[in-house]
């Protein structure tokens, strides 16, 4: 009986303190909400502290999630996006795991994934906002509610215009126009957006179609397309006066107050201009002074920042004050992009940083010109390094930092989840072929969730190790390592009004700018194009020999002339030119092997940036070769004469062969962990802008996104097959071609073609790469004796000694000379040689 009444006490007790715990979240966020202020928030912050940690029952994370939610919605309106989707995620992960759906009827969609979605977009994690609109376009649907149905269809067609994808933008616009029960005010919405993607890509019809009378804000946009600013200015006159000021946000009125700026500035009306921008700075910042220029402290993640400061930046007559406003600019990009995870989301912010480095390196080289001070150098080539494969760099920066710190539970934990999310992208890219609305929404789900984890961990990470710089290029060390390899440097920047080139040796550091004119473009298109097939060369030897040379020219190429080992980092579509092909002077000969090649008196190999080549590790020899060869027998796509190369890699190597149906994709990632040298002589495909780049096994395909998700550690890998360095370029980043995929599953040296390769002459140069490379020890000096020898061989006939033969192979990796073995061994042959030689001589003199 004793046992009985205790219980019951307990329970009473219990239950009192439960409802207590539950009322008093209630109370709190209520209390809060009557008055929202800094003061009120600070409060609901030290008793949401007090009470979240005695969270026990559904009915506790139920009332929690609705303290979540309304701290969420206050953030977003105090212009704190950043924190706001942080509340909010942890909101979403909250309704998740708990599973309170099961329980309460709660409108997630309305107060937690809409304002997700909504912000997401707004600071430019647009995969993140992408698949949160799928999701609750997917829940809407699945519960036939056609609110959200609608509002979904109004998010992502909006996402879609912002991120320049027009055609699905007005896709999903329109299907949006289908649904029932749609209001005026969305159908305004729906046929704003078609408007404007169709005023983008000069569908003009289409626009007519939507709107027969055409508003201010229609006008206005018209305007701006044919450029006529007078009269966009007069139409954004009238859209501004009948907006409701007062109903604005913050973000919002700045942008408005840009946009204004912006109009004046293309008029000429400079005073206008950059008295709108303070007015935007203001906005923003109430409490900024105009006579300055913000501290970086004072911003925060928000990009109308950025348009404001690279505006700011052309309305400037001094350098060093543009540099300022520019170096505002990328810090507010960096902010932004810190917070994203997916290397998609990245690689959409890159083009605007890319425009922005080559409007400083503009300026510096200007200012070069005029007092020849080499610290403009250096400084122009940070911005040029900047923004060269800068989410690579990021990644092989947390592989370095893991290196350095293998034990650290942090950093194993986010290569986990780094590779994780990669192989759910690499599923949702598959799903979304098979347009599996299910598997979509499940795998879009997961990657959210993944998103979350790798913030959390990137915010632990960076407070662990923020002494640590990744992407800072020091010249000083530059050089020393270039003195090291008897090597010079030369890096392109490949912008929209020029080219700029750094030459960087052991001793100088000098700066070119190449004038992009259509000649030039048409130069760079005609060379690439010599090797599309077999014949373009030969068809007509002479005009090759005189474009060959014009372009060794153009390209400043000649700056580099006597160096023997050369490290070009090449740009946009300076990736597909081989440079060993180029002429050094003008010729009449006929004959390709009496040519004056690059590749005759130095040695290249690439890289996609400075720092790549800065922090490589030594090239170490190693004869252990795992060689992967499908053949693919039987078929029309047969590679008989791949057959050669494993008769020269077996007698010059200790190798392994996955040959015909044993060369599966899954067997040779097994069996590549165990060897130093991974071989693929195969099949590969640079993709379209749907596929992915990919390279073929006997059972199945290996696309670019699947050695995203892979951790690989040979030493050298080698793709014998064809077009494996050419993929869809990406302003800042570079080709997305498989050599990437592999630098990023951790590979530093790396042989691969630049178009569709002859199977005979592959197997010809291979034999002698890999000849020369048990002799010199060297992958980047085996590379370059495998050309020569190739040119020099008398039983190949002239039309197969053309540079498309030859040179579709190049080098990325560490510059190496030749083995200390090899050099004895060649002094030992000439001192026994000459030895010989003079005991000949003495004896034939005798006779």
């Amino acid at each position: 009986m004793k046992h009985s009444l205790f219980i019951i006490t307990f329970l009473v007790f219990g239950s009192t303190l439960s409802q207590d715990l539950e009322e008093a979240i209630y109370l709190a966020t209520e209390t809060f909400n009557s008055k929202r202020s800094p003061t009120t928030y600070s409060t609901l912050l030290k008793t949401e502290n007090t009470l979240k940690k005695n969270l026990v029952t559904k009915d506790h994370y139920f009332a929690y999630l609705f303290l979540l939610v309304n701290k969420a919605n206050y953030l977003d309106n105090s212009n704190k996006q950043t924190e706001a989707i942080q509340v909010y995620e942890d909101a979403l992960q909250l309704y998740n795991t708990q599973k309170l759906n099961t329980i309460f009827k709660y409108d997630i969609t309305e107060y937690c994934l809409k304002p997700l979605g909504i912000l997401y977009n707004k600071i430019g994690d647009y995969t993140n906002a992408e698949n949160t609109i799928k999701h609750y376009i997917f829940l809407a649907e699945k519960k036939k509610n056609n609110k959200h149905r609608i509002s979904g269809a109004i998010n992502l067609a909006q996402l879609y215009y912002t991120i320049g994808n027009y055609k699905a933008a007005i896709k999903i616009a329109k299907a949006g126009l289908q649904l029932h029960s749609v209001l005026d005010t969305q159908k305004q919405k729906l046929k704003r957006i078609i408007t404007n993607c169709s005023i983008k890509t000069q569908n003009i019809n289409e626009t007519k179609i939507v709107h027969s009378n055409p508003d201010n804000e229609t006008q206005y946009q018209l305007a701006l397309k044919n450029k006529d600013y007078k009269l966009a200015l007069h139409y954004f006159q009238l859209k501004y006066v009948s907006l409701k000021k007062d109903l604005l946000s913050v973000r919002d009125k700045a942008k408005l107050e840009f946009e204004e700026a912006q109009l004046h500035y293309k008029l000429n009306d400079f005073k206008n201009s950059s008295k709108q921008l303070q007015l935007a700075l203001k906005t923003l910042l109430p409490n900024y002074n105009s006579k300055t220029l913000p501290k970086q402290e004072d911003l925060y993640a928000e990009n109308t920042f950025i348009d404001i400061f690279d505006l700011l930046a052309r309305l400037q007559t001094n350098y060093k004050k543009s540099l300022s406003c520019y170096d505002l600019s990328f810090y507010v990009s960096n902010v932004l992009t810190k917070n994203l995870t997916s290397q998609e989301a990245k690689l959409m912010h890159l083009s605007n940083n890319r425009k922005r480095s080559e409007s400083c390196i503009s300026l510096l080289y200007d200012q070069y010109t005029t007092n020849k001070d080499s610290t403009l150098i250096v400084n122009a080539f940070k911005y040029a390094e900047k923004n060269k494969a800068s989410v690579l760099k990021e990644t092989i920066g947390k592989t370095s930092l893991l290196q350095l710190h293998p034990k650290d539970s942090l950093l194993i934990q986010e290569q986990i989840r780094l590779q994780e999310q990669e192989r759910l992208t690499n599923k949702l890219i598959k799903a979304q072929y098979q347009q599996d609305a299910k598997l979509i929404n499940s795998l879009s789900q997961d990657l959210l969730e993944v998103s979350q984890t790798l913030k959390q961990l990137n915010h632990q990470i960076n407070l662990k190790y923020s002494g640590i710089n990744q992407s800072e290029v020091s010249i000083k060390k530059l050089q020393q390592k270039l003195a090291e390899d008897q090597a010079v440097l030369i890096e392109y920047f490949y912008g929209e009004t020029a080219i700029f080139q750094f030459k960087i040796s052991a001793k100088a550091i000098a700066f070119f700018k190449i004038k992009k004119t259509p000649e030039f473009e048409t130069a760079i298109t005609n060379y690439i194009t010599y090797f599309d097939n077999s014949s373009n060369i030969n068809n007509n030897i002479t005009k090759y020999t005189t474009d060959a040379y014009q372009l060794y020219q153009l390209l400043g190429f000649n700056h580099v002339k006597g160096q023997p080992n050369v490290i070009v980092i090449a740009d946009s579509f300076l990736n597909f030119i081989p440079f060993e092909t180029l002429l050094t002077q003008q010729t009449s000969t006929q004959s390709f092997s009496k040519m004056p090649f690059v590749a005759k008196t130095q040695v290249l190999a690439y890289n996609t940036s400075a720092l790549f080549y800065l922090n490589q590790n030594p090239f170490i020899y190693s004869n252990k070769v795992l060689g992967v060869f499908p053949v693919f027998e039987n078929t029309n796509t047969t590679l008989t004469h791949s057959l050669k190369e494993v008769e020269s890699i077996k007698k010059n190597s200790n190798a392994k062969f996955l040959m015909y149906n044993k060369a599966t994709k899954n067997e040779a990632l097994q069996q590549a962990k165990n060897y130093d040298v991974l071989h693929l002589s195969t099949h590969a495909n640079s993709g379209t802008f749907r596929i992915p780049a990919n390279i073929d096994f006997i059972d199945q395909k290996l696309f670019l996104n699947e050695l995203y998700s892979l951790k690989l550690n040979n030493n050298l890998v080698v793709l014998s097959a064809c077009e494996t360095g050419i993929g869809r370029l990406h302003k800042g980043e570079g080709s997305m071609n498989l050599p990437r995929g592999f630098q990023y599953a951790g590979i530093e040296n790396i042989l691969f073609s630049l178009w569709k390769i002859n199977d005979l002459s592959t197997s010809q140069v291979m034999a002698s790469f890999y000849k020369h490379y048990k002799s010199t020890h060297s992958a980047f000096v085996a590379n370059h004796l495998s050309k020569i020898d190739y040119l020099n061989n008398k039983a190949i006939s002239n039309i197969k000694k053309s540079p498309y033969y030859w040179s579709p192979f190049i080098y990325y990796g560490a510059v190496t000379a030749k083995n200390n073995t090899y050099n004895l061994n060649y002094l030992l042959f000439t001192f026994v040689g000459m030895a010989i030689a003079l005991l000949l001589y003495f004896v034939i003199r005798k006779r």
